[in-house]
């Protein structure tokens, strides 16, 4: 018992290292003056390999995105004035038009738009409001939305345009609760943006 005590105990003694006695500060000096890191030309360094491959990533997506058609304020047939966003869920009886129509009130809740109503903008009228709506949905439920109960959300202003792009998500609720209509436990989520201008 005392013979594996002690070898256990009776570790074998590793020396120190000892920084030059005189610069004890010199650990923290350049690398050009530092004796661990005796490096004469600064130029040979190189960025760490793990970054080569996300460069070229970041790369290769700017080319992918330069090469897609993405839709500016310049591009919309009225004068944009702002954008309301918002996103909307279904998590009982998988009806993917109620999240987009949940999406749209939360986009438009949040705001009023007094300057239509009382003229503040020269030459225009209320009845000059123009909305396009963009929804973001889950491209196996797109052929399910129903676009004329999204519309009926907005209680004023021209629609112009329901654009349907792929997005959202199709997630689990959890809970499978056939008393409110569920065929299973997917939760629906729509994104929206409202565009409003004149």
């Amino acid at each position: 018992m005392s013979a594996s005590v002690n070898s256990v105990i009776n570790f074998p003694i590793v020396p120190s290292i000892k920084l030059p006695s005189s610069n004890p500060t010199n650990h923290c000096a350049p690398y050009s003056a530092n004796p661990y890191f005796p490096l004469k030309d600064r130029s040979s360094i190189q960025a760490p390999q793990f970054l080569r491959p996300i460069l070229r990533a970041t790369t290769a997506m700017e080319t992918v995105q330069s090469d897609a058609t993405v839709k500016t304020s310049s591009d919309l047939p009225m004068k944009l004035l702002f954008v309301e966003m918002g996103v909307g869920y279904d998590q009982h009886g998988q009806d993917i038009t109620a999240a987009a129509m949940r999406a749209c009130r939360d986009a438009i809740s949040s705001n009023s738009i007094p300057a239509f109503r009382r003229g503040s903008i020269p030459g225009v009228t209320f009845e000059q409001m123009k909305l396009q709506i963009k929804l973001g949905v889950p491209h196996s439920l797109q052929q399910s939305l129903d676009i004329e109960r999204v519309k009926s959300v907005f209680p004023y202003g021209k629609i112009l345009d329901v654009e349907v792009v792929d997005g959202g998500l199709i997630c689990s609720s959890g809970v499978h609760v056939e008393e409110m209509g569920d065929k299973n436990d997917d939760c629906y989520i729509v994104n929206t943006a409202v565009y409003v201008g004149y």
